[in-house]
């Protein structure tokens, strides 16, 4: 049977995306691990990759097409075998939409998805999202396509070894949760153990027969949405302003922050770090870089290296601090993964400098001058951009003295960084003239106290003033 090629969702927060490029054309032969499109989400460009053989039989949403749903039919492909004009001309139905509450109240059981359908994971913190698994294309007997199973204990498809069926990805977090593999009951092609099939059987384990629930009331009808915008538009004079639509990037910035700073305590420490040492040692380091094969610098360290570096070290020393709030638990993080706000066409994105701790300043420089110049491409791979234990936002460069960041979750702090500039100091009773940066540091309060954000800072504040003890 066909298969039918989905939007997939290739991050936590997507709901749609634009096929912005087919790599294929119809009729083209398709071998495993191809790359057939290119689908851009509110950050990042990403590709498709095919996971069975076959013949690119149909393009159902042509390139170019934006804001295309997740888990919307775009493609067709035919099996070995199967004719491909048959199967553009007759293959391959979208997936039904969700079925209305009945007139009872009840709430009708989740559909399975149609035979033969691309089917997408949702994407994780710390990983890219994985390769597209297809279910099984066979119909049950009687014509119906049997629905996928959560969780259970029957054992999935084995070979003649006893050897499970698993992808890699559902290998791993079945390791990671401590889950005995063989235990998952499999919705893939043939009882194959995908990703999904694991984080089910991780979040409903089995358990005892319980009392059916009683029966969900229908939802009231929305009420109309005012028209908030025509009243602003309308305070101004007809033609005396332009109208820019919001992309999915703006939008999606829009939301997250609302929600950080509707959802989370925010409160602020700010401290004032004297950075003629760090000057010093800065022009020092710089002057010793080696060539690199063109002949250029191998590297150039700026302030905002020095200031990653001197936030993992403090969130080390102050390991109660690197932490992400969850209503269930606190998760205390083995690094410091540092978030870098880069600021790019129509919004910005934060790389993650991983296990900044353990690197040294030159690797972090050239590591956040890469992910800079590949987000503003828009070519940073979600692993690249999401998770992270906290972040440093730096608007220094623009002569900002001093500012207040939000928190983005998952991090429960942000360092929002200020320029540099000549103060009068007091030193030993006389007044000095010193290089003074401000720096204030949000936090969300149910994970990080302020003894302890005050803890944090100081130990920031010591590496940023000592920072020859950054290179030991």
């Amino acid at each position: 049977m066909p298969t039918n090629i989905l939007m997939p969702a290739l991050s936590p927060t997507m709901e749609k995306g634009n096929l912005a490029k087919w790599l294929k054309k119809e009729g083209d032969a398709i071998k495993s691990g191809d790359v057939i499109a290119e689908i851009e989400t509110d950050k990042a460009t990403m590709e498709v990759e095919a996971v069975d053989e076959g013949v690119l039989a149909k393009i159902v949403v042509p390139e170019g097409t934006a804001d295309v749903p997740v888990n919307e039919l775009i493609g067709l492909i035919a099996a070995d075998g199967e004719d491909a004009a048959a199967v553009a001309s007759g293959g391959g139905k979208a997936p039904a939409a969700a079925a209305a509450p009945a007139a009872g109240g009840s709430v009708p059981p989740p559909q399975a998805a149609p035979a033969g359908e691309l089917t997408v994971p949702e994407g994780h913190q710390y990983e890219r999202a994985p390769k597209l698994e297809h279910v099984d294309a066979k119909p049950a007997a009687g014509g119906a396509a049997p629905a996928p199973q959560s969780n259970g204990a029957a054992a999935p498809a084995a070979d003649g070894a006893g050897r499970v069926f698993a992808s890699p990805l559902a290998r791993r977090v079945a390791k990671d949760a401590g889950l005995d593999i063989a235990a998952v009951k499999g919705s893939g092609p043939h009882g194959r153990i995908v990703e999904r099939d694991v984080r089910s059987a991780i979040a409903n384990p089995p358990k005892a027969a319980a009392a059916p629930a009683p029966a969900a009331k229908a939802p009231a009808p929305a009420k109309p949405a005012p028209a908030a915008d025509d009243m602003v538009k309308g305070m101004f004079p007809a033609g005396s302003f332009e109208e820019v639509p919001h992309d999915r990037m703006r939008k999606t910035i829009a939301r997250r922050l609302s929600e950080a700073k509707q959802t989370i305590p925010h409160f602020y420490l700010s401290a004032d770090c004297e950075l003629d040492a760090l000057m010093a040692l800065r022009e020092q380091v710089n002057g010793s870089a080696g060539k690199d094969k063109d002949g250029k610098p191998a590297f150039k360290l700026s302030v905002n290296d020095f200031i990653i570096k001197a936030l993992a070290l403090a969130l080390k020393r102050v390991p109660e601090a690197n932490v992400s709030w969850t209503e269930a638990a606190m998760l205390k993080h083995k690094h410091a993964d540092i978030g870098v706000a880069v600021s790019i066409p129509g919004g910005l994105i934060t790389p993650i400098v991983r296990h900044a701790e353990t690197k040294t300043l030159s690797t972090i420089s050239n590591e956040v001058k890469d992910m800079a110049s590949r987000a503003k491409a828009r070519k940073l791979k979600p692993e690249e951009f999401e998770g992270g234990t906290s972040a440093v936002s730096n608007l220094g460069m623009f002569g900002v003295k001093n500012f207040q960041a939000i928190v983005n979750p998952p991090h429960a702090t942000i360092l929002a960084v200020g320029a540099g500039e000549k103060r009068v100091v007091v030193k030993n009773g006389e007044p000095k003239v010193a290089t003074v940066m401000t720096v204030t540091l949000s936090t969300d309060h149910r994970a990080v106290d302020g003894a302890l954000g005050a803890e944090l800072m100081s130990a920031f504040k010591d590496y940023i003033e000592h920072p020859m003890s950054m290179l030991v």
